[in-house]
């Protein structure tokens, strides 16, 4: 009797610790809270997958597909180096939400839309801001060969570049950034 009441008993914990460990779907329609079972493997349309976070004032925009949340409308600085860009994310308060950082190539491209340009963000997204004339934004990542040089996304292209971290101090030159939440941090030194 007692041996079957602990399994009985070890049977009902277990299912409770199941259910538990169920993923939450993501509330596209109540304002948060807002959660995201990443899902690299599918693609999204632009109307499921940007969400718009309501707990960030609007300011920040979840997406469903990676479960990072970026900033909707990046600073628009016409150019700034490598270094400042990485700072200025670090320090970046949205929502009264500090934890900001400069993202990873993999990140930043995650929002290319290869089939648009000027810019080559999915059509319908929520984001804001983003410059056509000068759209190459910081990634976190340096250059393999040259640790002087960073990596660079051109979302007037979709393209992948790279740009001295300290570029010639011309008007227009460096590039923008876009910070992120969330995710895996990555830091390629030298700094």
């Amino acid at each position: 009797m007692r041996r079957t009441f602990s399994y009985t008993l070890g049977l009902v914990a277990a299912a409770v610790l199941a259910l538990a460990a169920e993923p939450a779907d993501a509330q596209t329609i109540a304002p948060g809270p807002y959660y995201a079972t990443p899902s690299w493997d599918q693609t999204l349309p632009p109307s499921t997958r940007f969400i718009a976070l309501s707990n960030f004032n609007d300011e920040a925009v979840l997406d469903r597909e990676t479960g990072l949340v970026w900033e909707r409308s990046p600073v628009s600085i016409l150019g700034t180096d490598w270094f400042t860009a990485v700072s200025a994310c670090e320090r970046l308060i949205v929502a009264n939400r500090l934890g900001w950082r400069l993202p990873s190539v993999q990140e930043l491209t995650s929002l290319v839309d290869p089939t648009q340009g000027n810019p080559a963000l999915p059509p319908g997204n929520p984001f804001t801001n983003i410059v056509f004339f000068v759209s190459v934004y910081w990634t976190a990542a340096t250059v393999e060969t040259d640790p002087n040089s960073g990596k660079v996304v051109d979302f007037s292209t979709g393209s992948i570049t790279q740009m001295g971290k300290v570029p010639i101090p011309l008007p227009r030159s460096g590039a923008k950034f876009w910070c992120v939440r969330g995710g895996s941090s990555v830091s390629n030194p030298p700094y």
